[in-house]
């Protein structure tokens, strides 16, 4: 993520989806000391739109190295 990102919607923790052969969506949702399969298509809509969002405010690869770079440098 940027840096100049105040807010970004990978806060919740980390979660996974995964499409099964049949075309049907699970996600999985991690906490400290617990995990949750997701199958609510409800549930699953919202971690797809909250991945999409990640994806949008990410760095793109070229400006994540740059980003390395430059703290790697200020080390």
């Amino acid at each position: 993520m940027p840096q100049r990102q105040p807010y970004h919607a990978g806060t919740g923790g980390p979660m996974q989806l995964l499409e099964a052969p049949e075309h049907q969506w699970f996600g999985y949702s991690e906490g400290q000391q617990t995990g949750q399969l997701i199958s609510v298509p409800k549930d699953i809509s919202l971690m797809q739109m909250r991945y999409a969002k990640m994806r949008s405010q990410a760095l793109s690869p070229a400006d994540s190295a740059e980003l390395l770079q430059r703290m790697r440098g200020a080390l």
